[in-house]
């Protein structure tokens, strides 16, 4: 049975800036997946850190959940200087709106600049691609530690100024609640690294179980496979018939679904394609367009019905494989919502149906008289030198199937679907 393979477009993954950042990246990382300017894409950051701080926040999450770029290139002097002044002007917009929001006084307001100074010194500093490396080891540390001092000191200032806005809470709790925030701005650059090296290490470990199993496979199936054909070069007819065995298995391991005989209908028609093949040596072409449900199957009403199917396809190939002549026979199964179709055809000598003798039970018994005692029909037709053409049909319904196949139950012989 051969599938088709469906192509399906990814949409693209938005990175950060790595080369070119001035921050972090977002801004144009934001810019370049959306194809526009990045000063555009910064001053729409501005403009929302001046509403409540919805812009700081939205540049922080999109920091902390998408990954850096491969981009080497630095950003241009004037548009570093540019984006400096778009950064003054955001945090002036953002205290003085904090300041008429919340009436907070001043010291408060400076207290939470430099503790989102701060923080935003030490993730650049610490973040996974980092910096320059021509950055010395030495002043990247000193940048780490003046961003936990302005952190530190800034929520120092918030709990020991008496006039903040926290000053209603016990100091306990506000001082509880200082030294989380704390641990969490400084420990963020943390976290991130550690799940980062987990998703690598798990993605690693993927990685590796599908190569050793893929590597497994093919030493049982393919390897051997090949050793056979060395062994048989001589018999062409032998190499032959391994090699297209080897081509079917490998391409049912890598696109089939798997499904077992008795619970599809597909699956058992592909099953009798394989066994006739290796039996006769003759290749099958078994392609099946839809399928039964496993429910369908597995109903002792219709189960009688599938394998007289199933049994009359068989029987349908192996007459072709004896008696056609022809290299390849073609097995053609189609499921349709009210019923199923099996063609099997050949391109061999044929024969002329009239002159067949009564006494031949292949034809009438095994492949008539089996699809109507199920239900269903058989139509055969053949022309001398083109080849034959059997068509089975049997219905979905259940009723008409179980009512056909009481009829006659005490004469069905139909094999048990393998």
């Amino acid at each position: 049975m051969r599938r088709e393979l469906r192509t399906s477009t990814t949409v693209p993954r938005l990175h950060r800036r790595s080369g070119g950042k001035v921050i972090a990246g977002v801004c144009g990382g934001v810019a370049d997946h959306l194809g526009v300017s990045v000063f555009r894409v910064r001053v729409v950051f501005v403009v929302l850190a001046a509403l409540a701080g919805a812009g700081v926040i939205a540049y922080a999450l999109l920091w902390f959940f998408c990954p850096t770029g491969d981009d080497t290139a630095a950003a241009p002097p004037g548009e570093r200087r540019q984006a400096h002044g778009l950064i003054v002007i955001g945090v002036l917009a953002l205290a003085a709106n904090g300041m008429a929001a919340t009436s907070a006084p001043a010291q408060s307001m400076l207290a939470i600049l430099f503790v989102l100074g701060g923080a935003a010194i030490v993730w650049r500093e610490a973040d996974v691609t980092g910096i320059a490396t021509s950055q010395s080891r030495t002043l990247t540390w000193v940048r780490l530690a003046t961003g936990a001092v302005f952190v530190i000191g800034g929520l120092v200032v918030m709990v020991t100024v008496p006039d903040t806005a926290l000053a209603g809470m016990p100091p306990i709790v506000v001082a509880v609640l200082a030294t989380l925030v704390g641990a969490v701005l400084l420990t963020v650059p943390v976290w991130m690294r550690m799940l980062r090296a987990l998703n690598e290490e798990r993605a690693a470990r993927i990685r590796t179980d599908e190569r050793e199993e893929i590597a497994s496979h093919l030493h049982d199936s393919v390897l051997q496979t090949l050793a056979l054909i060395q062994k048989q070069a001589a018999n062409p007819d032998t190499v032959a018939r391994l090699a297209r065995s080897q081509e079917r298995e490998l391409r049912q391991w890598l696109f089939g679904d798997r499904a077992r005989p008795r619970e599809s209908l597909a699956a058992a028609i592909s099953a009798v394609a394989v066994e006739v093949e290796d039996a006769y040596g003759v290749e099958i072409e078994a392609i099946t367009v839809g399928d039964v449900t496993p429910d369908e199957m597995l109903d002792p009403t219709r189960a009688r019905g599938w394998s007289a199917l199933v049994s009359a396809a068989r029987e349908a190939m192996v007459n072709a494989s004896k008696h056609s002549g022809a290299a390849t026979v073609d097995v053609y199964c189609e499921v349709a919502d009210d019923q199923v179709e099996v063609f099997v055809r050949d391109r061999g000598a044929g024969f002329d149906v009239d002159a067949v003798d009564p006494d031949r039970q292949g034809v009438s018994r095994s492949i008539r008289a089996r699809m109507e005692r199920a239900g269903g029909a058989a139509r055969l037709s053949s022309t001398i030198g083109r080849g034959t053409n059997v068509a089975l049909t049997l219905p979905r319904a259940a009723g008409e199937i179980a009512s056909a196949t009481t009829e006659d139950a005490p004469a069905q012989t139909d094999q048990e679907i393998a």
